[in-house]
């Protein structure tokens, strides 16, 4: 009788056991289906208060508006040190630039310092960039001002929606002194994409990014002369240049390298794309749209 009332007990512990499991397990998928559902309605009604988009929209939680001055210093510096390789809107750039805006570093910063040591130091075939502390705050405070979703862009943007007679005015005061419309027409006719082509003329040479590809323009070499103190004078293409050493690469092939720091050797560096590097701070993106509509509309004169 005792073992069967052991038995019996066993019996009951063990349905018990498997009764609180069931309940325990039933509680447990109530709460992530409450879960989940509360989820997508909260992720619907933001799809739908960001514009009516739903479907395949999810709104992330945005930040505080920035300080303005801040991000347009940051917008200065983001259009003409980073804008090739990660876009105008931050969302990588035609030759296949990361995309920033879902960048899990830029969503985690606050205020440049996640993305200080990136910038400092370089990344893939990023360089690195002397920015102080300000000028990387700046930045940041730009690339927050962006509202972050999950909403791609178009796959294919018309980019040609400036004013052609403005952009041809704009050519004639800044470039014509460099640039005749001849050389601007041959130049159109090489580039049968406008994305590209508004590449090439703001920075020939440069495809737009990481994994871009070769440029189909190449950028001139940029020349230096080396005056040594016996007055010995050296000239080549600018192979790199520090504030200890100068390396050139002579007609003939040869790789020289000179220290600067305290010898007393004089340095000339020509850069044939100076000016359009000084310009990337100054144009607006009407001025942007406007010259890549002119350099289009020369194809069909």
């Amino acid at each position: 009788m005792r073992a069967i009332r052991s038995k019996s007990n066993r019996l009951c512990r063990r349905r018990r056991s498997r009764e609180v499991i069931v309940r325990t397990r039933r509680s447990y998928v109530a709460v992530v289906v409450m879960l989940v559902c509360w989820g997508a309605t909260t992720l619907r009604s933001q799809g739908q208060g960001g514009g009516g988009q739903g479907g395949n929209f999810v709104a992330y939680p945005q930040r505080q508006p920035g300080d303005p001055a801040a991000i347009e210093r940051g917008k200065a510096l983001y259009g003409a040190n980073c804008v090739f390789c990660h876009g105008a809107d931050t969302r990588g750039g035609d030759g296949g630039g990361p995309n920033l805006l879902r960048s899990t570093m830029v969503i985690e910063d606050q205020k440049g310092e996640r993305l200080a040591p990136v910038i400092r130091e370089g990344r893939g075939g990023m360089p690195p960039f002397r920015f102080t502390d300000a000028q990387i705050a700046d930045i940041a405070e730009f690339l927050h001002s962006f509202p972050v979703s999950s909403r791609s862009g178009p796959s294919a943007i018309n980019i040609v929606v400036g004013d052609a007679k403005k952009g041809e005015a704009f050519v004639a005061a800044t470039c014509a002194r460099c640039h005749t419309t001849v050389a601007l027409s041959a130049f159109a006719a090489k580039l049968s994409d406008p994305k590209m082509l508004q590449q090439m003329w703001l920075m020939p040479g440069n495809a737009g990014g990481r994994g871009g590809g070769a440029a189909p323009i190449p950028a001139p070499p940029i020349s230096v002369t080396v005056t040594l103190p016996s007055r010995e004078v050296v000239t080549g293409e600018l192979s790199r240049v520090d504030d200890f050493t100068v390396s050139l690469k002579q007609p003939d092939g040869t790789h020289r390298t000179f220290r600067t720091e305290g010898t007393g050797i004089e340095l000339v560096i020509e850069d044939p794309l100076a000016a359009h590097k000084q310009l990337l701070r100054v144009y607006t993106d009407a001025d942007i749209h406007n010259v890549t509509a002119y350099i289009v509309s020369l194809r069909t004169r």
